[in-house]
């Protein structure tokens, strides 16, 4: 397998668990009071949807990009 691929695939796996963090982050009590009262949520929580769906974007991109030679 080429290197661009695991890298790839390993940001995808990154970017998975990123955003899932962030969706949990969603629904701790803090995070729903810190929304209820600004009208958004707190910094952490942004960063982690964010940055986890900016790895999926790039990991897919690498896992489906064409090997150049």
């Amino acid at each position: 397998m080429y290197p661009q691929r695991l890298v790839g695939l390993a940001l995808v796996a990154a970017g998975v668990v990123l955003v899932g963090l962030g969706l949990n982050a969603t629904d701790a009590p803090m995070a729903q009071l810190t929304e209820a009262v600004t009208g958004s949520y707190p910094d952490r929580t942004i960063w982690l949807l964010v940055g986890g769906a900016a790895a999926l974007c790039v990991g897919f991109v690498l896992t489906a990009g064409r090997r150049v030679r």
